[in-house]
């Protein structure tokens, strides 16, 4: 399951960029030709973050479909996997996009610096 490397990877960058913050939030795109599943990510994902500052974050998956362009005809289609065919007939298609895996953003929460402790003056 590659899926579990990848999503080390994404917890790895995303511990990297937060500073000392805590992560509430992780966007994600996920094309439908990147050969990533989604749901294993998020599985993943929990497994992963767990013990860091990223752990109990909200993982959000956003999962844009594949264009490309049918290289018998010219036309312009909507990919929804790895093997799509044309309405012409042809499976000899062009990747235009949907092969994306990254990190969208992530929202973070600052820690709280620590209380000043106040000390009586000392006496003589």
């Amino acid at each position: 399951m590659h899926e579990l490397a990848i999503t080390r990877e994404i917890v790895a960058a995303v511990l990297a960029r937060s500073g000392s913050a805590r992560v509430t939030r992780v966007r994600v795109e996920i094309g439908k030709l990147a050969g990533v599943l989604p749901a294993s990510v998020r599985f993943c994902f929990e497994l992963c973050a767990e013990g860091t500052r990223a752990q109990g974050a909200e993982l959000v998956i956003l999962e844009p479909a594949g264009r490309g362009r049918c290289r018998a005809c010219e036309r312009e289609l909507v990919l929804d996997g790895p093997y799509s065919a044309c309405d012409c007939g042809s499976y000899d298609l062009e990747c235009l996009s949907g092969e994306q895996l990254l990190i969208r953003d992530m929202e973070v929460q600052e820690c709280a610096p620590p209380a000043a402790v106040q000390t009586a003056p000392a006496r003589p």
